[in-house]
């Protein structure tokens, strides 16, 4: 089946997402740091059982299509992007939904899951954290000045926003993760990872430069009943790297 690309509008904004599949399980993808359905999600809106899932891939507020606004990184921009995600499926007329985050989106699945218990119906996260330490914001900074990136990794950024956006806003978002450092613990959502009821699936690559493994332990810790997956060659971008592998695992989950 085809890939459609629409925008709603949702809390003020117009929001973009790409829609397929005609099953009766609905799946939203929520993508990472400047992310977007179509290039966080190419193997999975591909690739992923149509007959099974409908499956969404939005782009959050300030990235992809959803701009304007430009994005930025308020104390509790984690927050909104959860309310926005939640009533954008909601506004698409999702009445329960599995929520599939990577990076920062596993960050506003965690929370999405904990506050809206009775909308999500399951939920996998991979590459994300519940705290952010000294550590990690040494790894942060190291990304800073997107020059310094792979070429591979930039281009397709670079030629959804242009330089400028691009670079300010990686820059922006380095100071706006880097808060939370501040906080007692860095906490990000830890108090949170309680009330998340539904089934959890985290995943975790070995070899993630940007995540290191005791953020996939400490979810998996405090949510009770969940599932850790510990991928010995996997990186930060797992489910492109290894798509197959990770869309017979997350399938196998959801079904």
């Amino acid at each position: 089946t085809s890939i459609t690309s629409a925008k709603i509008q949702v809390n003020g904004v117009h929001l973009h997402y790409q829609q397929t599949g005609e099953g009766s399980h609905a799946v939203l993808l929520l993508p990472g740091m400047l992310g977007s359905g179509q290039t966080d999600f190419g193997p999975q809106l591909k690739s992923m059982n149509k007959q099974l899932f409908t499956i969404v891939a939005w782009d959050p507020r300030g990235y992809g299509k959803s701009i304007p606004p430009s994005r930025d990184f308020p104390p509790d921009f984690f927050e909104r992007d959860a309310k926005d995600a939640v009533d954008l499926m909601q506004a698409l007329k999702f009445k329960k939904f599995s929520l599939l985050g990577w990076s920062d989106g596993g960050i506003t699945a965690l929370i999405a899951a904990a506050k809206y218990p009775n909308l999500i119906h399951k939920l996998v996260v991979w590459g994300a954290n519940a705290s952010v330490t000294q550590e990690d914001v040494r790894i942060y900074n190291g990304i800073r000045d997107v020059s310094k990136w792979s070429e591979k990794v930039k281009k397709p950024l670079e030629e959804l926003y242009g330089h400028d956006y691009f670079a300010k806003t990686c820059e922006a978002w380095v100071d706006g993760i880097s808060h939370f450092a501040e906080n007692s613990n860095g906490n990000i959502c830890q108090q949170l990872l309680p009330d998340i009821k539904c089934p959890t699936f985290i995943i975790h690559g070995q070899k993630d430069p940007l995540v290191p493994q005791p953020h996939a332990e400490y979810i998996h810790k405090h949510i009770k009943g969940s599932r850790l997956l510990l991928m010995p060659e996997g990186k930060h971008n797992l489910h492109l790297r290894f798509a197959e592998d990770f869309n017979r695992q997350v399938e196998d989950f959801l079904r």
